[in-house]
């Protein structure tokens, strides 16, 4: 007997302003326990989200790819594309960087951090800082960030804005 038509249910999240598609999707699927490879499969595209998950945008995601991933995590694909860099605008992959105190206001990677013109918070007039300062581990990449702190030492991203140097 075959088994009977059951719709998959998922917990939804929902995205925070600014927050970068790798952060989105890390948690998205950390409240869903799934794999980069297993939501790519719900969404029948594929191994792409890991690519996305560390900001290799190129090819730059298609909308029929946004639309696949916007169905299964269900919101607008235009939604998903703001989430991504601006067309034309250069990213850097690594290091990855952040602002202490914007992290502390909104808990989430900030795509705009990773633009290669960026090179401080203009919100709080400081540096971006690319290493926990306490212990110097490099930050990983943001779709792996489950508790708000650097893996190795726990000091808490929103308490390194007190290491943060002011832009002059």
């Amino acid at each position: 007997m075959p088994a009977p038509d059951v719709e998959p249910w998922l917990f939804l999240i929902q995205p925070y302003e600014g927050e970068s598609l790798s952060h989105f999707l890390g948690r998205f699927r950390r409240a869903n326990h799934l794999s980069a490879s297993a939501l790519g499969s719900l969404a029948g595209i594929g191994a792409v989200v890991a690519r996305w998950e560390r900001f290799y945008f190129n090819p730059r995601p298609s909308q029929k790819e946004l639309e696949a991933i916007a169905s299964v995590v269900e919101l607008d694909a235009d939604r998903l594309a703001q989430m991504l860099p601006p067309a034309g605008v250069g990213m850097q992959h690594e290091p990855i960087r952040l602002c202490g105190a914007c992290y502390a206001q909104v808990p989430c990677h900030r795509m705009e951090w990773q633009f290669k013109s960026t090179g401080g918070c203009d919100r709080h007039n400081v540096r971006l800082i690319s290493k926990c300062p306490r212990c110097e581990a490099k930050f990983k990449t943001p779709a792996l960030w489950e508790h708000g702190c650097c893996d190795r030492c726990r000091l808490a991203f929103r308490d390194m804005i007190t290491y943060q140097k002011l832009v002059i």
